[in-house]
């Protein structure tokens, strides 16, 4: 470090978790790189430098992008995920050369038209879970409309059964949880769900090769068949695990996030029922709300960052939510503005060669539940109950929404 850290970064902190905002343009003004020693973290603030980080993958390794914990793994839990494929890749966490070829895949499986094709059957899905709590008058919107919603646009993309679909969810939560300190125990538990995750996709691999289908996963299969240099059954699977996981939590936290905005924002009520306006004031959600706060990076070598000196082989998180409200790229950053000239420059789905491969789908699938949602529960208001922030530090959104309508 250059200088001692004057920043007081504790994500985990129901503070923090509740308004990270406050201590992250401090940082930005005063330390805009700074080390987090409880984390073992560099944390990157400044949105110039986020792109850095983010477009600089020989600098800045993506190995390890979703892992927060600081601590070794126990054996016990190094066993069980050894029952498992330790060695399947997610694209979200491999660099070039095997990153090239795992996305190249999915660019010729993953195409527009295929996304564009399925906003009938988002508008149908999304339709039949609100008319299964409509007459109710209230409900938890996390629980029953903004964690199935993209879990089942998700299954039926890739041919996966609704009946597996609740157990995906939870598998892909142990995913998620097992990346960070927790007790021995609860990490054990975590990789068993992981491991059955990675046994399944595996197993829906082996299956499309067996029997070809139309589903994603089978134009995956297809294509990888008629490539030059293909790819195992392994590093196939970890598409299908990484993209419902990855693909249908964004879009949860994002649906969360919105609504409790426009419990204070009521100009974003009328916005997101303006077809003109919709798409802006999602955007504009997006930047403000990030449902990845940031992701994780390794130097691969010592490398001067914002006035800091980052050693090789350090952690380093490039702060997504932060870089999105910097007074330097945005104007008025705190503050809603769907019209903004500036949004184009936000980094709520990251930058450069891990760019999300599912924000096309994502925010077809927001603009499609967020309007049908005012327009079918009228007066939709903060329900009886706390909201609940999501556990994953590096994360933003609602584990517990309760919401209430008039019926």
């Amino acid at each position: 470090m250059t200088k001692p850290a004057t920043v007081a970064f504790d994500p985990t902190s129901a503070e923090q978790r509740e308004d990270p905002f406050t201590v992250l343009a401090h940082a930005r003004r005063e330390q805009p790189v700074f080390f987090a020693p409880e984390l073992r973290l560099w944390v990157v603030t400044r949105h110039d430098d986020v792109l850095t980080v983010l477009k600089d993958h020989r600098t800045f390794s993506s190995v390890g992008a979703l892992t927060s914990s600081t601590e070794e793994r126990e054996p016990e839990v190094t066993e069980i995920l050894a029952g498992g494929h330790p060695e399947m890749p997610y694209i979200i966490e491999v660099d070039p050369p095997l990153h090239d070829r795992i996305r190249g895949l999915v660019a010729r499986a993953f195409t527009p038209r295929r996304i564009e094709a399925l906003e009938p059957r988002i508008e149908q899905i999304a339709a039949d879970l609100i008319d299964g709590f409509a007459a109710l008058g209230s409900a938890d919107i996390v629980e029953t409309f903004a964690w199935p919603l993209p879990l089942r646009v998700l299954g039926e993309l890739f041919g996966f059964p609704e009946d597996d679909l609740v157990r995906i969810h939870h598998w892909g939560t142990d995913w998620l949880l097992l990346q960070q300190d927790r007790p021995a125990a609860e990490l054990a538990g975590h990789a068993r769900g992981l491991v059955e995750l990675q046994r399944y996709c595996v197993a829906a691999v082996e299956d499309r090769q067996r029997r070809p289908t139309d589903d994603l996963l089978g134009a995956l299969v297809a294509a990888n068949d008629a490539s030059d240099d293909p790819l195992g059954v392994v590093e196939i699977a970890g598409l299908p695990l990484d993209l419902m996981v990855a693909g249908h939590v964004t879009v949860t936290r994002a649906i969360g996030s919105t609504l409790a905005r426009l419990f204070v924002e009521p100009a974003l009520r009328e916005h997101l029922l303006d077809p003109a306006l919709a798409p802006k004031a999602i955007e504009e959600i997006l930047r403000l709300e990030s449902p990845a706060q940031g992701l994780f990076r390794v130097t691969t070598r010592e490398v001067e960052l914002g006035g800091a000196t980052i050693p090789a082989g350090a952690r380093v998180m490039a702060h997504f939510a932060s870089a999105n409200r910097d007074d330097c790229v945005f104007a008025d950053p705190d503050a809603y503005c769907p019209e903004r000239g500036d949004i184009g420059n936000h980094v709520a789905f990251g930058k450069g060669i891990h760019f999300c491969i599912g924000a096309p789908l994502g925010r077809l699938e927001l603009r499609v539940a967020l309007p049908m949602l005012l327009r079918r529960l009228p007066g939709l208001r903060p329900g009886a109950g706390e909201p609940v922030r999501e556990p994953v530090f590096f994360a933003r959104g609602f584990a517990s929404l309760p919401v209430a309508w008039d019926t």
